[in-house]
Parts: C-alpha cells; sequence; structure tokens
C-alpha cells in the first residue's frame, strides 16, 4: 500500500479504479462528479488509456457497453440526472450479463432538482432502474478512503459474477477532502473467455447479445442469472456494526447518513441509552440477516437517509415488521445533524 495522500472522494475513485486495471472510461460532466472525468481526463492518456467525454450520457453508456464486451475494465460516472438517461444501457449491460462499473455521485431530485447530496436514488440503484428483472451490485461509501476500497472491490465482484456493479456515493463524500491509502496498481488476469476478441482460428466466434426471441430461452436465460444473483446475495453481503450487540434502539443509515449517525450513536451512550449503529455497505445485496436477528433483541429501528423514506422499506422487510421502524429524514440536499438523529433516538427510547 502506499503513504497516505489528501484527496477528494471524486479524485479517490478515478485513481483507485486506474490502479485496478481500469483503461476505459466514458462519461459526461455534471455537479458533483465532475471531477472523477476531470481526473481521468488528465491521468488517461499519460498511460495509453481511453478517455472520451461522449455526446451525452446515453452515448457514454453505450460505449462502456460495448469495450465491456471485449473482457476490458470499463467505468462511467454521473450524478443523478445523467444516471437516469444511462438505464436502458445499464439494462442492456446486464442482460448480456457483462461486468462494468458505474459510478453516481448523487444530488437532489426528481427532475433537475439541485447539486447539492442525496440519496434519493436509492430505489433506482437496488430495485433495477431500467427495464426487465435484473440487479446491480451496489456498494455506498462512506467516506474518501471507502470510495477507493470500494472501487477495486466493485471492479473484483463485477467480474466475478459477470454483472454490473455501482458505486453509490453522495455529493459530500464526493466532494469531502480526506487522507486515502490508495491501494498498489495489481494486474488483474482474470480469465473471460466470453469475451469479445479476436479467435486467432482456436475457437468460435463469441457473440454479446441480450436479445432472445425464443420466449424458453429468455425465461431459462432468466432463472439462470438470478441464480447468480442469489450466490451474490450468500456470499457478498457486507456492512459494518458498531455497538449493535445489547442496542435497544439500532439506527440503520449508509453513507454521509451512517457518520452523522454514528456521532449520534456516541452521545446516546453518553446519554445512557443503549443505542447502536449498523451500516450497509452493500445496499444490493442488502443486509437482511443481520437486520432480521437484530429484531430478536433490539426494540426499534431507525432509519437515517437523505431521501423521503427509500431504504426503510428494505428495513421494514428484513425484520418482519417485528418491531417500530421510524425515518429521520431530510431531503433536497439537506443533511440531519447529529442532534436531529439523538432526538429521534430519544423519543423511540419513550416509545418503545
Amino acid at each position: 500500500m502506499s503513504d497516505k495522500v489528501l484527496m477528494k472522494g471524486n479524485e479517490a475513485i478515478a485513481e483507485a479504479a486506474i490502479r485496478a486495471g481500469c483503461r476505459h472510461y466514458f462519461g459526461y460532466p455534471i455537479t458533483p462528479q465532475t471531477e472523477l472525468a476531470a481526473y481521468m481526463s488528465k491521468r488517461m492518456p499519460k498511460i495509453g488509456g481511453v478517455f472520451l467525454q461522449a455526446e451525452s450520457e446515453i452515448a457514454a453508456i453505450n460505449m462502456v457497453y460495448g469495450v465491456a464486451g471485449t473482457g476490458k475494465r470499463v467505468m462511467t460516472s454521473s450524478s443523478s440526472p445523467g444516471v437516469s438517461l444511462k438505464q436502458e444501457g445499464i439494462s442492456y449491460i446486464a442482460g448480456a450479463d457483462l461486468p462494468a462499473l458505474i459510478v453516481n455521485v448523487q444530488r437532489g431530485g426528481p427532475g433537475l432538482g439541485g447539486i447539492q447530496p442525496s440519496q434519493s436514488d436509492y430505489f433506482q440503484a437496488t430495485k433495477g432502474g431500467g427495464h426487465g428483472d435484473y440487479h446491480l451490485i451496489v456498494l455506498t461509501p462512506a467516506g474518501v478512503q471507502e470510495m477507493a476500497d470500494l472501487t477495486g472491490l466493485a471492479f473484483d465482484l463485477a467480474d466475478k459474477y459477470r454483472m454490473p456493479a455501482m458505486l453509490l456515493a453522495d455529493g459530500t463524500t464526493g466532494q469531502m477532502m480526506e487522507p486515502v491509502t490508495l491501494p498498489e496498481e495489481a494486474p488483474h488476469l482474470i480469465e473471460k473467455p466470453w469475451a469479445v476478441i479476436g479467435t486467432e482460428m482456436k475457437r468460435k466466434h463469441n457473440i454479446i447479445n441480450s436479445l432472445y426471441l425464443q420466449p424458453e430461452e429468455l425465461e431459462r436465460t432468466n432463472f439462470e442469472r438470478f441464480q447468480r444473483y442469489a450466490q451474490v446475495e450468500e456470499n457478498e453481503v457486507r456492512y459494518e456494526s458498531y455497538l449493535t450487540e445489547d442496542a435497544d434502539i439500532v439506527v440503520v443509515a449508509f453513507g454521509i447518513a451512517a457518520r452523522v449517525s454514528k456521532n449520534a450513536v456516541v452521545a446516546a451512550r453518553k446519554a445512557g441509552i443503549k443505542a447502536g449503529l449498523l451500516r450497509p455497505i452493500t445496499v444490493w445485496p442488502f443486509p437482511k440477516k443481520a437486520l432480521e436477528t437484530l429484531s430478536h433483541t433490539a426494540k426499534g429501528f431507525l432509519s437515517v437517509e437523505l431521501n423521503m423514506g427509500q431504504m426503510i422499506e428494505d428495513v421494514r422487510l428484513s425484520i418482519h415488521d417485528r418491531k417500530p421502524v421510524r425515518l429521520v429524514n431530510r431531503a433536497g440536499g439537506m443533511i440531519p445533524s447529529p442532534d436531529e438523529v439523538l432526538a429521534a433516538i430519544v423519543r423511540m427510547q419513550k416509545e418503545v
């Protein structure tokens, strides 16, 4: 590992992607992720890579589709409205069973909304977003170090399961600067016998496609794909537990909301309230089993979100509505303060 350097979250993603073997980036500028594209525009030409600012987000994601079909590590990045434009292409990539990385540094919406941080693309990221039955592996960093670490992990998981992965960040983690230890550059020699590359006349041609005109074949393909998704759900759930072992009130939060919530949990403990934090690092697959286990000992749950209430549905499903679940939220680019979360913990403690 290299020495710590001070970097913006967006730049840490870009450098980590390069060190993970990504040599193809296609994107289009939009606040608050533009630094990522700007970093790639400087670095890629110097290392023999490809940076291309496409004419639109739609063009960018289809370029990703093309490179992914050759087995090369490839990525795009955008923010909420731009990621919406990419959804058809993301569905095609998922339908062709191709690995690729999509970065969404979220901003407030709907529509053009604003340029301040948000978590309101949770449904879009975890429930599909584009047409058809598919999933993305969705990783949610809570700081600049994780922006770097989860970028490499996203590429690895995408390759392992032949499916797209998404880094679901927010404007705060994209723009904040923190010390980060970047990974050493490492070769990735994963065999990809499915890739569309030269055959040297030694094998049949590979074809990358998401079109199945026979319904029986499309049904079979979907069932096979979901068997692979089941393996992801079994093996790749990641989360952080903080003081949850004896917690009466469990706060569930990801990204910047989790950092705020951890401070609130510490303050609650000082006030004599047994609070804890469960922070999903993967929101798909979601840490259902961990929450289900906590539902047998905790008295109540708080879902802290930068939206109008989206992850709270997965919290309720995970605990089978055994215990009360309440929403603590700000929207439109606002972030709840630790005092707001603490006040909600105190209210729930009285309620349960």
